[in-house]
């Protein structure tokens, strides 16, 4: 189970899981054995609206940093997902094709989209931060 921090900005609160790096683009990576896992920021999805669809490419689909990973339709609008890593898609989450509201109701959890094995080396390193120590808890 992860830690959160927690900021609100004017009326919206939102948590950061503190067990995982995170992109400029609002999504998170964990290592999961030899595997990134993969998955939307809880500001991403709350400043997104309700997820209708949730796409990740197939299983064995290769990818650079910055291709597209997924493709998000929410009520407001449609998100295409950038990998934030170099590597083969390895899994993706087969609850997301009949329950894509997972990626609002847990993103850090059952929300997840993809598990990719990455390509490691300094062009294909993940562009990612651990969360800013400045928010509260």
């Amino acid at each position: 189970m992860s830690e959160f921090l927690q900021t609100t900005i004017d009326k919206f609160t939102f948590k950061v899981a503190a067990d995982r790096l995170y992109t400029t683009d609002h999504l998170w990576v964990k290592w999961d054995d030899d595997l990134v896992q993969i998955g939307v920021s809880d500001y991403l999805q709350q400043s997104s609206g309700d997820v209708a669809f949730a796409e990740p490419k197939s299983v064995g689909t290769s990818l650079t940093r910055g291709d597209e990973l997924a493709m998000i339709e929410t009520m407001k609008t449609n998100l295409s997902i950038p990998s934030p890593v170099s590597g083969v898609i390895k899994l993706i989450n087969p609850r997301l094709e009949d329950e894509p509201e997972l990626v609002n109701t847990d993103p850090y959890g059952e929300g997840w989209l993809a598990k990719a094995e990455p390509v490691i080396g300094t062009q294909t390193k993940p562009i990612c931060w651990m969360p800013a120590p400045t928010l509260n808890r």
